[in-house]
């Protein structure tokens, strides 16, 4: 298992109800609203074995609450982003030395 810091922005018709699952899923993280009434800004930390299962995971849980959820994310561990849209992966490039 390795730790991730994640950022995200997640998009959804109806972000009253995946409030609380990126609350669950994310513990301990910020989940807060942007300009936009239809997106939330999520940053923690996550334990998990690849960027690429949480993502999974975390996106599932999210449409599981409301289906029209997109999820713009950046897993970042180990000196490594990978970036993803939806179940989607970006690519990967060196972190940046922001702190997490």
């Amino acid at each position: 298992m390795r730790q991730f810091r994640l950022r995200a922005t997640v998009s959804s018709e109806r972000p009253e109800l995946v409030r609380p699952v990126l609350e669950s899923q994310i513990p301990g993280g910020n989940v807060s609203r942007t300009g936009d009434p239809k997106e939330l800004r999520v940053e923690g930390m996550v334990d998990g074995p690849s960027a690429r299962e949480l993502n999974r995971t975390l996106l599932s849980a999210l449409r599981r609450a409301e289906k029209r959820t997109r999820l713009r994310a950046e897993w970042t561990a180990e000196g490594t982003t990978e970036r993803f849209f939806d179940y989607v992966p970006k690519g990967k490039r060196p972190a940046t030395s922001e702190p997490p």
